[in-house]
């Protein structure tokens, strides 16, 4: 019998519990996600900005990541579509016009700016779409309603391969387009485009959609390259 209750003791201590006198409790020191989510907010949040665009029905709000520390950032091509003037508001509260350097498709809804900082910027990192799974944790940081970079969290919630979309139940709500949905390691998994409710899209009830991020580093990279051939034209 001792040598039982020994046995039992090295077990649920090398499982990961501690003794308090009166109940085992679980070591949370093994992983803290308060502490993980905390952690990816504070190094994700300076390369994401504020984009407001004049259209002629009033302003348009939305969200964008800094995807080259010259200045470009990657948003949702519905937030800035034909609008005569961009401004862009960096983490810092400073304000730079943005200028178009270029739109995708309407289905994929993608569009690249840039603003002209005369510094480099924080930019954020860019992961994998083909490895998103249904279930698992994810991250979505935006300006919804104005309010300037505003987390919360979900988890995917399905994955439409037909519409190439990833849908998740994290709250996205109009000034969220084009801010980046993360996993867990603080990489963008896709990039935020639309809600669907009863409603007419006005508020989240749970179900929100985003661009996979490989879909994204396809277009940014040709973008880029055009970017490149076209200034050493001038």
């Amino acid at each position: 019998m001792r040598k039982f209750v020994i046995t039992l003791v090295l077990a649920l201590s090398i499982a990961g519990y501690t003794n308090t006198g009166c109940c085992a409790v679980w070591d949370t020191n093994k992983y803290d996600e308060d502490s993980t989510i905390t952690a990816i907010y504070e190094k994700s949040s300076p390369s994401i900005v504020l984009i407001e665009a004049d259209m002629s029905d009033g302003v348009s709000t939305g969200t964008g990541c800094v995807i080259d520390s010259r200045g470009y950032i990657l948003t949702s091509s519905h937030v800035i579509s034909d609008a005569p003037d961009i401004q862009v508001t960096i983490s810092t509260g400073e304000v730079f016009k943005g200028k178009v350097v270029s739109v995708m498709g309407k289905d994929n809804d993608l569009a690249i700016l840039k603003i002209n900082a005369n510094k480099t910027l924080p930019v954020i990192s860019l992961g994998d779409s083909e490895k998103v799974k249904v279930g698992q944790r994810v991250l979505a940081i935006g300006n919804p309603f104005g309010f300037s970079n505003t987390l919360t969290t979900g988890i995917v919630s399905r994955i439409d391969y037909k519409k190439n979309k990833i849908q998740t139940d994290a709250a996205i709500n109009p000034g969220n387009s084009g801010g980046p949905i993360m996993n867990i390691h603080g990489e963008v998994i896709g990039i935020s485009q639309s809600i669907y409710n009863p409603d007419n899209n006005i508020s989240n009830i749970g179900i929100g959609f985003a661009v996979p991020i490989n879909e994204a580093k396809n277009f940014i990279k040709l973008a880029m390259s055009n970017a490149k051939l076209s200034k050493s034209d001038n």
